[in-house]
């Protein structure tokens, strides 16, 4: 399965639109770019690879694989990107200004079971950022 992040840029945030075989599953929220700089930036374009992970604050969640130089770059639920993203991927329902995003979790669940779907069956999920 691979999955397209297209995203716009500005200056407060980065806002996206994640597709698979060119049907929308949701919109997204980050951080703006900050050439790479962790814990202020979102994370570089390129292809990652996505798995399953566990943690105790957000559960069930997703992990994306090899980002250059940075570490737990995770996709889970938030609704504004200054606030609660240390340079993750948050779903959003809806995008609300720049870096910030509505129903969070609703989106978050639909991309999650979506990708846990292709995950249980043995496939790659790849993450192409654009």
């Amino acid at each position: 399965m691979i999955l397209f992040l297209t995203r716009t840029y500005f200056p407060e945030g980065t806002n996206g639109k994640l597709e698979c075989e060119g049907k929308l599953i949701c919109y997204t929220i980050e951080l703006p770019w900050k050439r790479n700089e962790r814990g202020i930036s979102c994370i570089p374009e390129g292809k990652y690879f996505i798995r399953k992970r566990y943690s105790a604050k957000y559960k069930w969640h997703l992990e994306l694989v090899d980002v250059p130089n940075r570490t737990y770059i995770l996709i889970h639920p938030a609704n504004n990107a200054q606030k609660e993203l240390r340079g993750c991927i948050a779903p959003v329902t809806k995008l609300s200004g720049p870096g910030l995003g509505l129903m969070s979790r609703k989106a978050f669940t639909k991309l999650k079971d979506l990708v846990y779907k292709a995950l249980d069956n043995k496939e790659s999920v790849e993450l192409i950022v654009q």
